[in-house]
């Protein structure tokens, strides 16, 4: 039976062992741009099969959190070479997590003060953070957005194109495509904030159009086999919402088939909350979900994630239920996870007063083992 600490390859990336590292906001890149203090931060947590980096915006229009990385700039870029290039050096494989919040932010944070974009106008009733004069932070409610205009859409998927480019360039061995938590990709897909009636709304084809050209020029432009990415079905993370989950994303799963992917990673309820939660008049089926991507031909690793203590990660992998299991605040707090789940070692609890903003503290001071 496989174990965590098998190592796979997922599409063109050779993993050490199944233990991944989940993407964190962490809210510590001032002017979007990564500091020395991230490098030694992925770093130490190199032992993970792949890290997937916190969310990073791939334009200023996608930004919607101060503080938090970008992939649009050069300053940014040169910060992201440091990182990958310290966690290389410990013998780790990185991705980039690309994001577009879409109506998750605040004018502030948007060019120009403008409105965030979105599918259609509709104001999320969910918060993002901010920070005030004086340096602390703060959580704010969203702005109202403007729904964009068709003439605008291929303009945002050249950005999705040219991230994916500048993420290779800057030494990550792939990227993961964010389509899940409430952001703009998932607010395409769902109907409960997308009310188009053109050829981008309407049908759940119609919904997910956007999502694939997105998909479409990212692999075209570095591989499939550097390509994963994330959904979570039934998360009202974000004020994301849809009656008929199930037929949405096994619609989704099937057409991802078609892409030799390098991984699908499925966050499982809701985020950071229950795993059993549920949109719609039913329990979501993930062996349902999974059974349909595998009997469209889909072949990339199936990444689970949400809640996922060391004992459930261990039963799904030898089972076979899953090919890797990502940890969020397990490796938060546990640089060395991979070494204290072999020997089953206590694990250091997580500083939640840390997780955003801040520097070193409950950044890169958790202990490791000798």
């Amino acid at each position: 039976m496989p174990t965590l600490f098998d190592p796979i390859k997922v599409g063109d990336i050779e993993l050490a062992n199944r233990v991944v590292m989940a993407p964190l906001t962490r809210n510590r890149s001032p002017n979007a741009v990564p500091t020395p203090l991230a490098a030694t931060y992925y770093s130490q947590r190199a032992t993970a099969g792949l890290l997937i980096t916190e969310a990073t915006a791939i334009s200023h229009q996608g930004q919607g959190y101060a503080d938090v990385p970008g992939l649009y700039a050069p300053d940014q870029l040169a910060g992201w070479k440091k990182v990958t290039d310290a966690v290389h050096a410990a013998g780790g494989k990185i991705v980039v997590q690309l994001w577009h919040v879409g109506r998750i932010s605040h004018n502030t944070l948007q060019p120009n003060g403008a409105a965030p974009v979105a599918p259609s106008a509709i104001t999320a009733k969910s918060k993002t953070f901010l920070i005030n004069a004086d340096g602390s932070g703060t959580f704010a409610e969203t702005s109202q957005p403007r729904a964009l205009d068709l003439a605008e859409l291929p303009g945002i998927i050249e950005d999705y194109r040219k991230a994916a480019r500048a993420a290779v360039d800057a030494g990550f061995d792939g990227v993961e495509l964010h389509a899940a938590n409430g952001y703009l990709l998932d607010q395409f897909l769902r109907s409960g904030s997308n009310h188009r009636t053109d050829t981008y709304g309407g049908s759940i084809e119609n919904r997910a159009r956007f999502l694939f050209e997105v998909l479409d020029v990212i692999t075209k432009e570095i591989g499939a086999g550097r390509t994963g990415i994330r959904i979570s079905p039934v998360t009202p993370a974000n004020d994301s919402s849809d009656p008929e989950p199930q037929p949405l994303f096994t619609y989704v799963v099937e057409k991802l088939a078609a892409y030799k992917l390098a991984y699908v990673h499925i966050i499982e309820g809701a985020t950071g909350g229950p795993r059993d939660f549920q949109q719609g008049d039913k329990p979501f089926d993930y062996v349902a979900l999974r059974a349909a991507y595998t009997d469209a031909g889909g072949h990339a690793a199936w990444m689970v994630n949400n809640a996922y203590d060391p004992a459930l990660a261990e039963t799904v992998i030898a089972k076979g239920e899953a090919d890797l299991v990502a940890f969020g605040k397990l490796l938060l707090a546990n640089p060395d996870l991979v070494k204290r789940l072999r020997e089953r070692a206590d694990l250091n609890k997580p500083d939640n007063a840390t997780f955003y903003g801040g520097g070193a503290k409950g950044y890169t001071d958790y202990p490791a083992l000798p």
